[in-house]
């Protein structure tokens, strides 16, 4: 009668164990899947701007799956929802006929309510695709609009951007992206010059609106001295 007390005894010991490890299993599955997958009203927003001249269009894929929509050279995608907040983000060329490795690999986690937008910029040509990574979220102070600048035009060492005739931002750099700068509501030409050439007008976008609670991002893409479809030019996104 001990030894089956014993036997019994150490039986319920190993369901025990097992069912443990049974809870720990399934929590740990369950916890890696809701990383991968975005909670409900999570509300990320993602946008693609592809700024590169000789690239042709290009895919997303998100943890290795393709989103089913090609971004073709230089319109923006505008926002849109993400089923997956997990990484990597990958670019690759939308294209059979070229390679299908990466041309852009994003680690970063992305965020629950909040806006992010990539613009691939670079050249084909010289293998300098690459990507500038903004997070488009922030806040106003009431009465105010904020403003940035992102340079994605290569070979543009340094850009100056005047808004009706006050200088905004300076020596922005190629791949930099500004902070945001506040500006009173109202309708402004931004005027876009090589650092240290205020008379070398590159591009004039005229007549932007900026409102009162809004975020906005003026980018420059192209090449300078360009006459075709590469040529400089200038775009603003409304990020909120």
């Amino acid at each position: 009668m001990a030894l089956i007390k014993l036997i019994q005894k150490r039986g319920l010991t190993w369901v025990f164990i097992a069912f443990a490890g049974f809870l720990i299993t399934a929590g740990t599955l369950s916890c890696s899947n809701t990383n991968n997958v975005l909670p409900v009203g999570a509300n990320t927003q993602f946008q693609i701007v592809n700024l590169s001249p000789d690239l042709r269009p290009i895919n997303l894929y998100v943890r290795f799956v393709k989103r089913n929509v090609a971004y073709s050279y230089p319109t923006p995608s505008g926002y849109f929802g993400m089923t997956s907040i997990d990484t990597p983000l990958q670019i690759r060329s939308a294209l059979a006929s070229v390679s299908t490795a990466n041309l852009i690999s994003i680690d970063t986690i992305l965020k629950a309510n909040t806006k992010y937008t990539l613009f691939v910029t670079g050249l084909r040509a010289d293998s300098s695709i690459t990507g500038i990574f903004t997070v488009d979220t922030g806040s106003n102070t009431p009465g105010r609009g904020k403003v940035r600048f992102v340079n994605a035009s290569p070979g543009a060492v340094g850009l100056d951007v005047k808004a009706n005739g006050t200088a905004a931002f300076a020596n922005q750099e190629y791949k930099k992206v500004s902070k945001f700068i506040e500006m009173a509501p109202g309708s402004y030409d931004f005027v876009i010059t090589p650092t240290g050439a205020p008379a070398n007008i590159l591009r004039t976008l005229q007549k932007v609106s900026i409102q009162d609670g809004k975020l906005y991002t003026i980018y420059a893409h192209g090449i300078a001295g360009r006459r075709d479809s590469a040529a400089f030019n200038a775009g603003v996104l409304i990020n909120r």
